[in-house]
C-alpha cells in the first residue's frame, strides 16, 4: 500500500515529536483499517506532549480542542494540503451530558489515553517509525485492549465495562452498529446488551449526530445490516418511530411477494451502493413511510390509498427533526412523493413525461424505482422505458424556450391569475407535445380555447 499524503504528513510529525522527546503514535480507526488492509481515509496522532508543545512545534496549527488536548497540524506535500488531529493522551472525567467530559486530565500514559476509547477495534495504537525500520506491521501495534483478537474474531466490543462507555457517550451505540456493519462484524453480546439498556438514552445526542450517523449507515454500502442491528438492538424505535411501525403492515403478495413494508424496505436498502447520495438513501428508507398509516384491508385486496402524499408530511417531519438542510429536505420528499408515477409512465401524455423528466436529479427517481420495482416483483420494463426515454431526451426537448409567456398573454388583455396560468399551461403543453412551434400559432391555440 502506498504511502498517502495524509500518512507522510502524520509520519512527520510522530519524527518530529519523538526527536523533541516526546512519545507519539498513530491512533484509532487508521491502525484498524491498516491490519484490515484496508487505506485509512485519516491518521490521528496520540502524543505525550502537551497542546501548547505541539502548537511550538508546527509552524501551521489550529487549536480545535485544545481544552480536550486536540489540535489540528496543517502541512502541505507537492501542492496537496493535509491535517492532521494530534490529541494529548488524556483520562476523562465525568460525562455529565452523556456525549462530552465535563473534564479532562493530561497523561504521559499511552495506556492510561486507550482505555478510555469507545471499542478495542479502535483502541490501538502504531508506531511508524518501527513499522518503517521493520516492514512488519504487526510487530508495530501497541496493543492494550485485545483490539488484535477482536478484529480476527470480527466482533465489535466496548473497552472495559460496556455501560460505562454508554453512559459516558450515547452516540456510542450508533457508532457500534455502524461498525458492525460496515466490517460485517457482529457486535459482542455484553456489548450488544449494554446497547438495549441504554438505548433509550439516545434522545440525549443532538439531532444533527444523530442523522450524520444514520446516513453513514445508509451511504456505506451495508445499509441493510446496520438496520436490521438497529431494528435488533432497539435502537430503530428510539432514533426512527415511523420506520419501526412497518414492522408486520402488510402488503398485497400479487404485488410484493417479499412480505411487509418492513421486509420490502430494507430489500431497498441492501441494493444502496457504498457512496449513494444522502437524498437516495434517505429516499429509499422513507418511501413508503406513508404505508403504515394508510393501511387498508378492502374486499378485493390490501390498499394503501394516498400514501406517497402521507409519507411526504411524515418524511418532512423527519428532515425537520434530524435537522436536514432545506434543499436536501426537498429532495428526499420529491422522491417520496413520485415513487409511484413510474406506473403510469408508459400511459403519460408527451407533455407530462417530459414534465416529469424535469423532477429535479431525476436520475435519483430512476434508481429509487428500480430499486422498489426490484424488491417487490422484480419485473424492471417501466424503468427501462423511462430511463431509455429520459437519456434521448435532451435539455431543450424536455424544458425548452417557451413560445408563449406571460407577456404574450397580457399584450392579449389577459390578467395574472388562475386562468392565465392554464392557458400558459395549455400552450406549454402544446408546445411540448410538438402541436405548435411558433409563438403566433400557440396565441391562436389559446384564442380558440377561449372561445370554447
Amino acid at each position: 500500500m502506498t504511502a498517502s499524503t495524509a500518512q507522510i504528513a502524520a509520519e512527520n510529525i510522530v519524527e518530529t515529536l519523538r526527536a523533541s522527546g516526546h512519545d507519539a503514535y498513530f491512533a484509532g480507526g487508521c491502525v484498524r483499517d491498516l491490519l484490515l488492509g484496508r487505506e485509512p481515509k485519516d491518521f490521528d496522532v496520540a502524543i505525550s506532549a502537551h497542546p501548547d508543545v505541539v502548537m511550538q512545534l508546527f509552524p501551521r496549527t489550529f487549536s480545535v480542542g485544545a481544552h480536550f488536548g486536540v489540535i489540528l497540524v496543517a502541512d502541505t506535500f507537492d501542492g496537496a494540503e493535509a491535517v492532521t488531529e494530534v490529541a494529548t493522551f488524556r483520562s476523562d472525567g465525568a460525562y455529565s451530558d452523556g456525549r462530552r467530559p465535563d473534564s479532562v486530565r493530561f497523561s504521559e500514559s499511552a495506556q492510561e489515553d486507550v482505555v478510555r476509547r469507545d471499542f478495542t477495534i479502535n483502541g490501538m495504537l502504531l508506531d511508524p517509525l518501527e513499522w518503517k525500520a521493520s516492514g512488519n506491521l504487526e510487530t508495530a501495534v501497541l496493543d492494550y485492549v485485545g483490539g488484535r483478537a477482536d478484529l480476527k474474531s470480527k466482533l465489535v466490543r466496548a473497552i472495559g465495562d460496556p455501560a460505562t462507555r454508554f453512559r459516558e457517550d450515547k452516540l456510542r451505540m450508533l457508532r457500534a452498529v455502524r461498525f458492525a456493519a460496515r466490517f460485517e462484524f457482529e457486535i459482542e453480546p455484553q456489548t450488544e446488551a449494554a446497547i438495549r439498556q441504554y438505548a433509550p438514552e439516545i434522545s440525549q445526542v443532538s439531532q444533527e449526530r444523530v442523522r450524520d450517523e444514520l446516513t453513514r449507515m445508509l451511504t456505506e454500502g451495508h445499509a441493510r445490516r446496520a438496520f436490521e442491528l438497529l431494528d435488533r438492538t432497539g435502537l430503530l424505535k428510539q432514533v426512527l418511530p415511523e420506520i419501526d411501525r412497518m414492522h408486520g403492515v402488510e402488503q398485497p403478495p400479487e404485488w410484493h411477494p417479499e412480505g411487509d413494508v418492513w421486509i420490502h424496505t430494507l430489500m431497498l436498502l441492501e441494493q444502496l451502493p457504498a457512496g449513494a447520495s444522502a437524498t437516495l438513501a434517505w429516499g429509499a428508507l422513507l418511501h413508503d413511510v406513508g404505508k403504515p398509516a394508510t393501511f387498508q384491508r378492502g374486499p378485493d385486496r390490501i390498499r394503501f390509498n394516498g400514501h406517497p402524499e402521507v409519507g411526504v408530511k411524515i418524511s418532512e417531519a423527519i428532515c425537520r427533526r434530524l435537522r436536514f438542510s432545506n434543499e436536501e429536505s426537498a429532495q428526499i420528499a420529491l422522491l417520496v412523493e413520485n415513487h409511484m408515477r413510474f406506473g403510469d409512465v408508459k400511459k403519460m401524455k408527451e407533455s407530462t413525461l417530459k414534465r416529469f423528466f424535469r423532477l429535479n436529479n431525476f436520475p435519483e427517481h430512476l434508481a429509487l424505482h428500480k430499486m422498489d420495482a426490484s424488491a417487490s416483483i422484480g419485473i424492471l420494463d417501466l424503468y427501462e422505458y423511462a430511463k431509455e426515454r429520459f437519456e434521448q431526451s435532451s435539455v431543450e426537448e424536455v424544458k425548452p424556450v417557451l413560445l408563449v409567456t406571460g407577456r404574450d398573454l397580457i399584450a392579449e388583455g389577459w390578467k395574472p391569475g388562475p386562468r392565465f396560468k392554464e392557458l400558459l399551461a395549455l400552450a406549454e403543453d402544446a408546445q411540448l407535445e410538438g402541436r405548435i412551434s411558433s409563438r403566433e400559432e400557440g396565441l391562436e391555440l389559446i384564442r380558440s380555447e377561449v372561445k370554447k
